[in-house]
């Protein structure tokens, strides 16, 4: 199974609604997840790439800003939360995660 495919699964175990690169036309149910790559780390040996990790860009959006879901990202290995903001009267959560 692909890597991404099993982070997707990880985050259906937090919350149901989780979407991957969403359309702008897709009308999202809350609270949900939405990611999408964001950065690659690449480490070389006799300059040849042998590990490859890529980092993800993780948003929590839920009316409830005291939601237990972004704290169930924020327990994930390598997750780095990056800001938070409120729009349109829902919390937003956003961490970095290498996976």
């Amino acid at each position: 199974m692909a890597r991404r495919l099993q982070l997707h699964d990880i985050l259906l175990s937090f919350v149901p609604n989780v979407y991957f690169q969403p359309p702008p036309n897709i009308a999202l149910k809350y609270p949900c997840i939405i990611y999408h790559r964001d950065f690659a780390v690449t480490e070389f040996a006799d300059n040849e790439p042998y590990h490859n990790e890529i980092r993800y860009l993780i948003t929590v959006i839920d009316r409830d800003p005291d939601s237990d879901i972004p704290a169930k990202v924020a327990a994930m290995p390598k997750s780095l939360f990056n800001r938070f903001f409120t729009s349109d009267d829902l919390n937003h959560d956003v961490y970095r995660v290498f996976f």
